[in-house]
């Protein structure tokens, strides 16, 4: 054999080999994308997929392959079986999306038996990451957000008393409790905590708000899924006249998302919440995020705190496809996991190793008019908050 030839069929050979390398990862995305919670869905997929488009030649030359299922129902049986299909059928290496608590929760045994690693691009529940060492969450912990809104609300805002309002379902009941805790913590007392119906149907808030108008507290802290739920919060308020009785409206970012926010009005003007992430944050990292956003799906569209979730989710799963050149095997991924930090639109980010839970920061939103339009001005930041449910150890965050 010549020489050049032999060179050839080695420089082919070696090719080949490389090309032989490269692994397609498949992703399962479980999320709503029909029903009440279609736009949260729609936020979440928004964002993995921007990631994916930036940044695609940096795991090159692996791809991605996304399979995605719709939960529909936020009480954990769509989202079930939904996981076990994609586990079983599919054969995916990595599972993300998740909306609502109980579809986590639900699905948490099936990863654990599957070793598949599970990304929690949104449900709150503080204890969710205990359910498996299979699940990382990138976006929050309800205590994160409703501890720090305690403290503030006593300490800054000077409030003595408030009534707690929220949607009845887990990451209700955790938002309750981390505000109790907080807001205790620094003086306050609170005087009666309100149950306001599912996450799955809005319900008629006035009965609620009523109640709370008639008993006058400082302030009250309302948890409810973002959406149509947050809307019609604003309006309750509005419609009672509550601002003019001299009682605040407070609570997590959930009840001003970014994309509903111009449509919330007055009734909005001078609420104060706590949240990680607005498309009003005036940084490098963020007006590029949102530059790149509004380039995709539209100068009128607007990424809200899931839409970020969903971005550095994806950026989390291709550290890993990076670091491990493609070969997701589950125990791997964990571990590349825990170590993961990233300098995300929201601010900068980590997974606790210990507890494969987001750290962030979290910053204290007001909702102010400039011009004809809603923004949010930033009053206030706590840096690289962990959750206070661990570590305080309360309830099942501390078994």
């Amino acid at each position: 054999m010549q020489l050049g030839h032999a060179l050839a069929v080695g420089v082919l050979a070696v090719a080949l080999a490389a090309g032989a390398e490269a692994k397609s990862v498949k992703i399962g995305i479980v999320a709503t994308f029909s029903g009440n919670g279609a736009e949260f869905g729609q936020q979440i997929e928004r964002g993995y997929e921007l990631y994916r488009k930036l940044h695609s030649n940096e795991i090159a030359p692996h791809t991605v392959e996304i399979i995605k299922r719709d939960s529909k129902r936020p009480d954990g049986a769509e989202a079930k079986n939904a996981v076990q299909e994609l586990i079983t059928r599919d054969k995916v290496d990595v599972l993300a999306g998740f909306v609502f608590s109980p579809d986590a929760m639900s699905s948490a045994p099936l990863v654990t038996q599957a070793k598949v690693p599970m990304i929690i691009m949104n449900a709150g529940t503080a204890w969710i990451p205990k359910l498996s060492p299979y699940i990382a969450r990138v976006s929050f912990s309800m205590w994160q957000s409703g501890y720090v809104m305690g403290e503030y609300a006593a300490a800054t805002m000077k409030h003595k008393t408030a009534i707690i309002g929220i949607t009845d379902y887990p990451p209700g009941k955790d938002s309750a409790e981390a505000f109790k805790r907080g807001f205790e913590a620094k003086g306050g007392q609170v005087v009666d905590t309100i149950p306001m119906g599912g996450p799955a149907e809005v319900p008629d808030f006035t009965p609620f708000f009523q109640r709370v108008k008639d008993a006058k507290p400082n302030a009250f802290y309302v948890f409810v899924p973002a959406g149509n739920h947050a809307a019609a919060v604003a309006k309750t308020y509005a419609n009672l006249g509550m601002r003019a009785a001299g009682i605040d409206l407070i609570g997590p970012g959930d009840i001003t998302p970014d994309n509903n926010l111009q449509e919330m009005g007055e009734a909005a003007v001078g609420m104060t919440v706590v949240h990680h992430y607005s498309a009003d944050y005036d940084t490098p990292e963020n007006k590029a995020f949102v530059k790149a956003w509004k380039e995709a799906y539209g100068a009128n569209s607007t990424p809200d705190f899931m839409g970020v979730q969903g971005y550095d989710g994806m950026a989390a799963i291709f550290s890993a496809i990076k670091k491990l050149d493609g070969n997701m095997d589950g125990d791997k991924v964990m571990e590349v996991l825990k170590s993961w930090k990233f300098a995300s639109p929201r601010g900068p980010i980590a997974i606790n190793p210990e507890t494969r839970d987001i750290i962030q920061n979290e910053y204290v939103h007001k909702i102010v008019k400039d011009g004809a339009r809603l923004k949010v001005s930033v009053v206030g930041k706590v840096d690289q908050v962990k959750d206070q449910c661990v570590e305080l150890k309360v309830g099942r965050c501390g078994q």
